[in-house]
């Protein structure tokens, strides 16, 4: 990978769930500039009380780097895994897609969502919200075939990501 290609992380930061650390952990980002693309975060342990922080975020080499490196200088930080670099991993996300359609429009965005495993959460006689969870890029894909249809909102979860096998963060 060249020094200037831009390319997007799955970082996943292991803090401390104590008040604040969220607020730190993205004011690192904000202050300098970075953009998070993705962001979920929830107590991964209650009897240490540590949280895990999954930011996806994007840019060339040298930020990423220095991205890690400065998440891992925050006191409350235990360890922060590139889930990108380190190997094979997981990436989840959930979102509920309004679509509102009648006619045909409505019976063949039912055929999309059985096509795509997304279910249909609630329905009215010209609207359907749908429930769908994947990749990142089966979400985005679902979505672009549902904009003819009638697309009118998306709510996303964010990016839910651990590493595969026996490596652990």
């Amino acid at each position: 990978m060249k020094e200037t290609e831009i390319s997007k992380h799955t970082i996943s930061v292991l803090v401390d769930n104590e008040a604040g650390v969220l607020a730190r952990v993205i004011g690192l980002f904000s202050g300098r500039g970075y953009n998070i693309e993705s962001l979920t975060v929830a107590e991964v342990d209650a009897n240490s009380r540590q949280s895990r922080i999954t930011v996806v975020t994007s840019g060339t080499p040298m930020v990423i780097e220095q991205i890690k490196a400065q998440l891992g200088r925050l006191v409350p930080v235990h360890k922060v895994s590139d889930l990108t670099l380190a190997g094979p991993s997981v990436e989840r996300e959930l979102a509920l897609v309004k679509v509102i359609a009648t006619g045909e429009k409505r019976v063949e965005s039912l055929r999309i969502a059985d096509i795509f495993k997304a279910r249909a959460v609630d329905a009215t006689n010209t609207s359907f919200i749908f429930e769908i969870i994947g990749s990142p890029e089966k979400i985005d894909a679902f979505n672009k075939l549902m904009e003819p249809l009638g697309l009118s909102e998306i709510s996303r979860t964010g990016v839910a990501a651990i590493s595969r096998g026996t490596l652990m963060m």
